[in-house]
C-alpha cells in the first residue's frame, strides 16, 4: 500500500518538474514568435493551445494523484471531487481535438487532395483556425462539464463506497459518458487515424514516383513532411495510450493497484506531449536554445 502511494506520488511530482517548464518553454516560445512576425502558422496556434492545455491538464492530474495519496477522504466532498473530474474530463477532449485539427493540418497540407470536402479543411484552417478551436473547446465544454456535473451529483463516493466501485457504476448505469466518449475521445481519434493513413499513403506513392522518375530530375527534400508524420504518429500512439490507461480503471473493478498505476500512467500525458511538440517545430527548438544560450553567457559575464 505505501510502496503503491509513493509511486503516484513520485509520478505526480515528475510529471510536474517535466511538463510545467517544457509547455511553458512552448507556450512562452509561442507568444515570442507573435512579438516578433504578429501571426502564428496554423501549426504554431495549435501548439500554443497544445501548451496551455497541458500545463492546466498536468496541474490537475498532479493534484488528483497527491490527494488521493495525502488525502483521499477529500473525494467524499462533492464539490472537490466533481470539480477535479469533469476538469481532466473536458482538457482531456479538447487535448484530443487539437491532435486531429494538427493532424488535420498536415494532411491538407502535405497531400494537396482535390476532393471539396479535403479543400474546405484546408481553407477553414487557414484562414478561421483560432475561431474554429475556441468552437471545438465551447462544444467540448457543452460535452463534458455540465453533463458530468449532474450525472457525477448521483454517484459521490461515500466512507462505505470506494471511488473505483462509484466510477464504474457511473460509466455503466449512464449513457451520457457514451455519447461524451464517442464526441470526445473516438471521433477525434478516426479522424486523425484517418489524417495520417491519407498522409502515409499519399507520401509513398510521391517517393515511388520519384524513385521512378516520374517527376523528372526534381527530388524535393521530404524532412519537413517526415517530421509532419511522425508527428501525428507519436501524437496518436501517446493519445492511445492514455486512454488505455483510463480504460484500465474500468476493466479490473477490484484492483485498486491497478487504478493507482493507471493514474501515474496518465500524469505523464503532458510532459510527452511537450518533446513531441519539441522534434516537431524546429522554430520553437531555436527560440529555446536561443534563450538558454543568452541566459548562459549573461550569467558567465557577471
Amino acid at each position: 500500500m505505501l510502496s503503491t502511494g509513493i509511486f503516484i506520488l513520485v509520478s505526480s511530482v515528475l510529471g510536474l518538474v517535466l511538463a510545467i517548464p517544457s509547455n511553458t518553454c512552448i507556450v512562452m516560445g509561442n507568444l515570442d514568435i507573435i512579438r516578433k512576425k504578429g501571426k502564428l502558422s496554423p501549426s504554431d496556434v495549435i501548439f500554443l493551445g497544445k501548451g496551455i492545455v497541458n500545463i492546466l491538464l498536468q496541474c490537475l492530474l498532479s493534484l488528483q494523484g497527491m490527494l488521493y495519496v495525502f488525502s483521499p477522504e477529500i473525494f467524499y466532498i462533492r464539490q472537490v471531487w466533481v470539480f477535479v473530474n469533469t476538469s481532466v474530463y473536458f482538457l482531456k477532449y479538447y487535448s484530443f481535438w487539437l491532435t486531429f485539427w494538427l493532424s488535420a493540418h498536415y494532411c491538407t497540407s502535405i497531400t494537396n487532395l482535390s476532393y471539396g470536402f479535403f479543400i474546405w479543411i484546408k481553407r477553414i484552417v487557414s484562414n478561421f483556425l483560432s475561431h474554429l478551436l475556441f468552437l471545438t473547446a465551447l462544444g467540448m465544454f457543452i460535452v463534458s462539464v455540465p453533463g458530468f456535473w449532474a450525472v457525477y451529483e448521483e454517484s459521490i463516493p461515500s466512507s462505505e463506497n470506494s471511488t473505483e466501485a462509484s466510477i464504474t457504476r457511473l460509466w455503466s448505469n449512464n449513457s451520457h459518458f457514451v455519447a461524451a466518449t464517442t464526441l470526445g475521445v473516438i471521433l477525434p481519434f478516426f479522424l486523425s487515424l484517418l489524417c495520417l493513413v491519407l498522409t502515409l499513403s499519399f507520401l509513398l506513392r510521391h517517393v515511388w514516383r520519384v524513385k521512378n522518375n516520374d517527376l523528372g530530375s526534381t527530388r524535393p527534400n521530404l524532412q519537413a513532411h517526415v517530421t509532419a508524420l511522425r508527428t501525428i504518429f507519436f501524437l496518436l500512439l501517446i493519445f492511445t495510450l492514455f486512454c488505455v490507461s483510463q480504460a484500465v480503471l474500468f476493466l479490473r473493478k477490484s484492483s485498486l493497484l491497478i487504478l493507482r498505476i493507471s493514474w501515474s500512467l496518465r500524469i505523464l500525458f503532458p510532459s510527452v506531449e511537450a518533446a513531441i511538440i519539441f522534434q516537431a517545430s524546429n522554430k520553437l527548438r531555436r527560440i529555446i536554445l536561443r534563450r538558454f544560450w543568452t541566459r548562459s553567457r549573461r550569467n558567465t559575464e557577471t
